[in-house]
């Protein structure tokens, strides 16, 4: 999900090196203005927390039943972002 949101800001000449800088730029380019779905924004912040906890937390780990919720969002994500690409 984080690559897609990349290549759809870069699509509006918009770069950034930071996750949490992507995530935010997804949100207040095309999730705020309502061009794309306000849950595609929240499947991605999810995600990044995740990834955070699954990288950087010793007390903490993302379950096999979590890991697959992020999956089953990333097909409705990735036909969101095709089609948004593709104008």
């Amino acid at each position: 999900m984080f690559y897609l949101a990349q290549a759809l800001l870069l699509g509006r000449g918009l770069s950034f090196s930071k996750h949490s800088a992507v995530i935010s730029a997804l949100g207040r380019e095309f999730a705020k203005p309502g061009v794309v779905p306000a849950a595609l924004h929240a499947y991605i912040r999810r995600a990044e927390e995740a990834r955070l906890i699954g990288d950087y937390s010793l007390q903490q780990h993302v379950g096999k039943e979590a890991a697959l919720e992020h999956l089953a969002h990333a097909p409705e994500f990735l036909s969101v972002i095709e089609r948004l690409l593709a104008v």
